[in-house]
């Protein structure tokens, strides 16, 4: 498995927040980006967000990272939510 790849995927949907945020030029609820950025993306695991975080606080992805809010920053990060296999055989 390559994580870092998948990391990086957490990162650009990240960006992708961001920039629909950016380009909106207005303050933009968590509800709203769900919609626009986040449930579109083949990356998002839709059941398991909305299970475990109907609030969008987490955006859990369909590898073992997510992307959680920060509000006082007003963006997402990478956070990992599966178990990873750092065994010699797995891609970091």
């Amino acid at each position: 498995m390559d994580y870092y790849a998948m990391v990086e995927q957490c990162w650009q949907l990240s960006e992708a927040a961001r920039d629909y945020t950016v380009q909106a030029g207005r303050d933009v609820a968590k509800g709203e980006v769900w919609e626009r950025v986040f449930a579109v993306s083949p990356l998002v695991d839709i059941e398991r967000t909305l299970r475990e975080a109907p609030q969008f606080d987490r955006i859990y992805l369909r590898s073992p990272y997510g992307l959680q809010y920060r509000g006082e920053h007003k963006d997402w990060i990478p956070f990992r939510h599966g178990a990873i296999d750092l065994s010699s055989d797995a891609t970091l």
